[in-house]
């Protein structure tokens, strides 16, 4: 006989598939003693509307992120009624997530539980609560860091019964204060009895039935006990009923029993995750890796969400894969599908290509939201999408031609703060714009589906999801497409140093508000200093196989052209900590980090050989130059010293550019994605509007002067020899704050910059010094053969095959003179400006403050 594990939770609907097994009661019931060992209880029995009542709060009970907690606790609180859309949809929300309101303030007993004593209707002012159903609530520290939930991370609801009326609960098993009632106890073995203890509020006739037939009865009383066997697998319903003076009230209790799953191998050619479709066969094979799991039911529109022994998983030999095939699915139209876990979690597809939402899919565009399959009633949570009657994409451009590496000048966009729609579609409109500045290359901030929509994208949960707040799948294709028509690569920023609670692979293994140490994917505690979610385990053979198939993903089903990794630095298993004080160590050396990166820099080239691969790194210069010599990209970010330099203060060697140059830090090529604006960056031009110097009548904080020194530094930036980033509207002088709106909250969008003459002039300075640069190779990798870089008038001097380029700009905000060296002396031509000059080492040469010139011994290509 094999073991079988149980989960038990309310339903609307009953179960009537399985054999029964009659239980008796006892002839004469005791009195049942209302039972507070559940992690919220209320101390009368029942909640009534308009009688007072304490609530218990037990916290090392559900997700137990509160055991231990010294402080006082406060209850958040509001209610379901008639007009709740479901269980999220709180109404009459009193309390404040914020502020520590003492009429909210839970008190400790001796015992280590909480307690809280209300009239709902008191405390709530309705006229009447006919409407409502329950009470919800959480419950968090002073801070607000940390919350009661239950287990499944889902908030608390207290039913609310009218005291004239009847109410019936379940008082054993020992339940949660779920939406959706589910027990505590998660498994029982076979043969063992589950034991009922039922209580109603007035007495009657109570009765317990499963699946219709009635196995326990007391007539005249306010108490029921009784027992039952649970033999076959899948889903038993058990139904408490009161009933009294022509009136009737009942509580539904489900009990799922799960076997072990039968053992089978992965049949050939079927992806040990994911879904494999074979349409010459009509079979569709769902498969979930999940070590040390017990079993898997497939659970989907297809059987109404309901578990049965049809749709129990195979599970491989090595006990890391479930699997299973149906062969009577429709291939020609879309599914809905969930797994359930131990008959205790229900998750989504961790390889999900499109999920359903239902906390945040309003937020979604009206005409994309009605094109998807609406969201059904069974579910809980978020569910995946089975879109088997997809077409594929026409592809106008099926093998594109990338710009060489080093002549790249990426364009990095945030969807949302770009366009004023938020959509791919109005993006691909706007490929005009980055053909007439001249960029080759648009970066696109994370697009991975993450927990909300209006966010930057870097609290991913389902990385092979595309985020549909900005479009359809084939919408971002049309993207791509039309870039690659124009020359343009696409580059997408991917988040794989952590993942965020809504991702199944961090609920698969999850306790107590962390990843457990079984989790194969992810750290119980992050490796690193400024972790953000749950972080990744890249030492760990699944999240390899995860990371590259998502990489492969992208590459072959959007044909992007490249990665920027984030917090690529954060893909180590080396503990340095997690305080600020621990960068250093962080930052050191780490051989088995360049060993995980030159491994996906390798699977990446066997995709796609000329795929970028760019790293957003800042470790130290030696593993830096090791993995620029493999082929990597490093972000370079030069923000501090351009921003110095712009705002006209040079002392202290703040505003030193030196860094810019990939000779200066030992590097072969040079394999730097320079920058001095990121979207991790305060913006130049607020800071030169806000903070510039001052001289006389020349003042860095008015909008021309500081537009021209912008344009000045972009100079340096363009012409030093390998690629570069723009972040959107520097070319215009963007000068809203990083902080506005809170740091990643929305920016407003300034087209209207480009009617401004002023911002127009630094948008054609951007773009004549961008064509000039992907049009003289003398700027992919020249050598260094002189500068200045730390001073307030700045040079610097290039040569390559017989061409030579100079770079001179005075970041002071007085006259100054340059001195000339024999190296910079002769007849130049002025390419700013399309006339000659000429440097003497007699006379030296007079700039004035902000004055710059890219010089050249023959004309630049343009």
């Amino acid at each position: 006989m094999r073991k079988l594990i149980i989960f038990l939770l309310i339903a609307n609907s009953l179960w009537s598939f399985m054999a029964c097994k009659k239980a008796v009661p006892t002839d004469e019931p005791d009195p049942i003693a209302v039972s507070t060992e559940g992690l919220l209880s209320v101390e009368q029995g029942f909640l009534y509307w308009n009688d007072q009542a304490t609530l218990l709060f037990d916290p090392s009970k559900g997700n137990a992120e509160l055991k231990g907690e010294n402080g006082d606790l406060y209850l958040h609180m509001g209610l379901i009624t008639a007009a709740s859309a479901g269980a999220q949809d709180w109404k009459n929300v009193i309390s404040s997530w914020t502020s520590n309101d003492a009429s909210f303030k839970m008190t400790k007993r001796n015992d280590g539980k909480y307690a809280f004593t209300l009239n709902p209707s008191v405390l709530y002012k309705l006229s009447n609560g006919n409407d409502v159903k329950y009470l919800a609530l959480l419950v968090r520290n002073g801070t607000g860091t940390k919350v009661g939930r239950n287990k499944d991370g889902s908030d608390l609801y207290i039913p609310i019964a009218k005291k004239e009326g009847l109410a019936i609960r379940f008082n054993k098993p020992v339940t949660q204060p779920t939406y959706l009632l589910k027990t505590e106890q998660e498994s029982y073995a076979v043969q063992e009895e589950v034991s009922f203890e039922i209580m109603a509020n007035q007495s009657g006739k109570i009765s317990l039935s499963l699946d219709g037939v009635q196995i326990g009865v007391e007539e005249n009383s306010k108490t029921l006990k009784a027992s039952h066997k649970l033999t076959k697998v899948g889903l038993h319903n058990f139904l408490a009923k009161i009933e009294a003076n022509g009136q009737q009230s009942t509580q539904n209790l489900e009990v799922f029993v799960t076997g072990s799953s039968n053992v089978a191998e992965l049949p050939a050619g079927v992806n040990p995750n994911g879904v494999s479709i074979d349409r010459s066969n009509n079979t569709v094979t769902f498969a979930l890796s999940a070590p040390q799991k017990q079993s898997v039911f497939l659970l989907g529109d297809f059987n109404q969400y309901q578990a049965s022994e049809k749709y129990v998983l195979n599970k491989t030999p090595d006990g890391k894969t479930f699997w299973i095939r149906l062969t009577d699915l429709n291939l020609n139209q879309d599914y809905t599908y969930q797994f359930m876990v131990d008959g205790k979690l229900r998750i989504a597809d961790p390889y999900s290509h499109l999920v359903l939402d239902p906390a945040h899919d309003a937020g979604i565009k009206s005409s994309y939201r009605s094109s998807l399959p609406n969201y059904p009633a069974q579910a809980q949570g978020i569910v995946s999408v089975l879109n088997l009657k997809a077409s594929s994409y026409n592809w106008k451009i099926s093998q594109f031609n990338k710009p060489n590496p080093y002549d790249l000048v990426i364009y990095e966009t945030l969807v949302r703060d770009f366009v004023q729609s938020h959509d791919y579609t109005t993006l691909k409109d706007s490929i005009s714009y980055f053909e007439k500045l001249g960029v080759n290359a648009i970066e696109l901030m994370p697009i991975q589906e993450s927990e909300g929509n209006s966010t930057w994208g870097y609290n991913p949960s389902f990385h092979l999801a595309l985020d549909k707040y900005y479009g359809t799948q084939d919408e971002l294709k049309a993207f791509v497409d039309a870039c690659h028509q124009k020359g343009m690569a696409v580059i997408l920023d991917v988040v794989l140093n952590h993942a965020f609670g809504q991702s199944p692979m961090v609920q698969l293994y999850f306790e107590n508000g962390a990843p457990t140490a079984s989790n194969p994917w992810f750290n119980p505690i992050a490796m690193h200093p400024f972790n953000v979610g749950y972080d990744m385990n890249h030492e760990s053979n699944l999240s390899q196989t995860f990371v590259k198939d998502v990489l492969k993903y992208w590459l072959s089903e959007y044909k992007v052209d490249g990665f920027r990794f984030d917090l690529s630095k954060g893909f180590t298993q080396k503990n340095s900590g997690t305080s600020e004080s621990a960068v250093g160590a962080w930052s050191a050396y780490d051989a088995s980090r360049v060993q995980l990166w030159k491994m996906y820099n390798s699977y990446i080239k066997t995709i796609d050989p000329t795929a970028y691969v760019i790293l957003e790194h800042f470790a130290d210069d030696r593993e830096e130059k090791e993995l620029a010599e493999a082929e990597m990209f490093l972000w370079n970010n030069l923000n501090q010293a351009f921003n110095e330099a712009t705002m006209g203060y040079n002392s202290d060697n703040k505003s030193d550019l030196s860094r810019l140059f990939a000779q200066n830090r030992g590097f072969s090529n040079p394999n730097l994605i320079s920058y001095m604006e990121s979207h991790d960056e305060e913006r130049i031009m607020f800071k030169n509007l806000q903070y510039g110097n001052t001289s006389g009548s020349y003042s860095i904080k008015q909008l021309p002067t500081a537009i021209d020194r912008n344009s000045m530094a972009a100079s340096f930036l363009l012409f030093a020899p390998g690629p570069k980033m723009i972040w959107q509207f520097g070319e215009l002088g963007y000068e809203i704050s990083i902080d506005q709106n809170g740091r990643t909250g929305e920016k407003p969008i300034k087209w209207e910059y480009f009617n401004d003459p002023i911002r127009t002039k630094l948008f054609k300075n951007y773009a004549k010094m961008i064509r000039l640069k992907k049009a003289n190779s003398i700027f992919r990798n020249a050598t260094l053969q002189a500068s200045s870089l730390n001073a307030a008038v700045k040079y610097y001097l290039l040569e390559s095959a017989g061409q030579k380029v100079l770079i001179i700009g005075n970041f002071d905000v007085v006259q100054q003179q340059l001195n000339i060296s024999a190296a910079m002396a002769g007849t130049w031509h002025d390419n700013l400006n399309n006339q000659s000059k000429t440097l003497t080492t007699q006379s030296g040469i007079q700039l004035a403050p902000g004055e710059y010139f890219v010089l050249s011994n023959n004309k630049l290509n343009y």
